[in-house]
């Protein structure tokens, strides 16, 4: 009798041994940290996200502003955490492929994050104002060899990836243009139509009422495809230059993130991105869905790093 409860209990130790990990489920809140202020494109992304995500987690989704340095202070925060799950950053934009080719940042762009799904992606529109001496973009081209640091465009700021793209855009065809900084999306647009600026670098969502309006035109997208909502806007690579970036966003934890709580993590946001609520904040908030996986996320994001790194050399 002794030895069938001691095979009885080695067997029941086997089996616990040989039984795979439980898999992780969130206990607390999860927060998704975003690097700008409310209201902004980036903001609606993860709220957006969050909103959607709600039936697919037992727990709360919170959204927390840390904005500042385009999203570097967020970044640098988030790679500090635990790598447990509980702390996200929005990110694959300025702060994970274009200010960290500009400036030390306290994080590595690859080795300190994991990244988890990739939500939507945000074009990249060259335009100017209505009435501008530019009817294409190749205008602006010719403009800039034949008058090296005359021509003057706008970005949301030094390093940021819209300031990047006219760099990239520079390196490829060979010119030299005149940037002219500003603090955010709003005050580029104002410089087009006042005339401050020849050119604009923008998201969709910031000039689109300026667009429907015909204020402003728009001349390109750097996109490897056209932009249904733009579809007679050309991209640069169809008209021969070879330059492509666009704004991503998605959420990246910090490194060393065990695999069954990416892996939770990944399929519930994926489950929210496929739910028709999803779909609904997505139109209403003029934004894009464009789903990768968290390696394929932190692929795209490498390379366009690589990509703006190349053309500050």
């Amino acid at each position: 009798m002794k030895r069938k409860y001691l095979l009885t209990g080695l067997l029941a130790a086997g089996m616990l041994v040989a039984s795979p990990a439980m898999a992780w489920k969130p206990t607390k809140p999860i927060e998704i940290i975003v690097g700008f202020t409310p209201g902004g494109a980036s903001d609606l992304v993860a709220r957006s996200l969050a909103e959607a995500a709600r039936p697919f987690f037992p727990v709360p989704i919170i959204v927390v502003n840390k904005p500042g340095a385009a999203s570097v202070i967020a970044a640098e925060y988030v790679a500090r955490q635990p790598a447990d799950g509980y702390t996200l950053l929005l990110a694959g934009g300025s702060e994970s492929t274009s200010v960290p080719n500009h400036r030390k940042v306290n994080y590595d762009t690859v080795k300190s994050f994991t990244p988890i799904i990739h939500a939507v992606r945000m074009r990249i529109v060259l335009s100017v104002k209505s009435d501008s001496e530019f009817k294409d973009f190749a205008q602006v081209v010719n403009y800039a060899k034949n008058n090296p640091n005359k021509l003057t465009y706008g970005s949301s700021g030094v390093g940021g990836l819209y300031h990047s793209t006219m760099l990239a855009i520079d390196k490829a065809l060979g010119l030299t243009t005149m940037h002219v900084p500003y603090k955010g999306g709003n005050e580029v647009t104002l410089a087009m139509l006042s005339g401050q600026v020849q050119l604009g670098i923008s998201s969709p969502d910031e000039i689109k009422g300026h667009i429907e309006s015909k204020a402003l035109r728009p001349l390109a997208i750097t996109s490897k495809e056209r932009y249904s909502e733009l579809p007679d806007t050309p991209t640069l690579q169809e008209l021969g230059y070879d330059v492509y970036l666009e704004n991503m966003k998605g959420l990246v934890a910090p490194a060393g993130l065990p695999q069954d709580v990416y892996q939770y993590l990944h399929d519930n946001f994926k489950k929210a991105m496929e739910t028709e609520k999803f779909k609904e904040l997505a139109a209403k908030a003029n934004l894009e869905i464009a789903y990768m996986n968290g390696p394929d996320f932190g692929a795209a994001m490498k390379s366009m790093a690589e990509t703006i790194a190349a053309s500050l050399k």
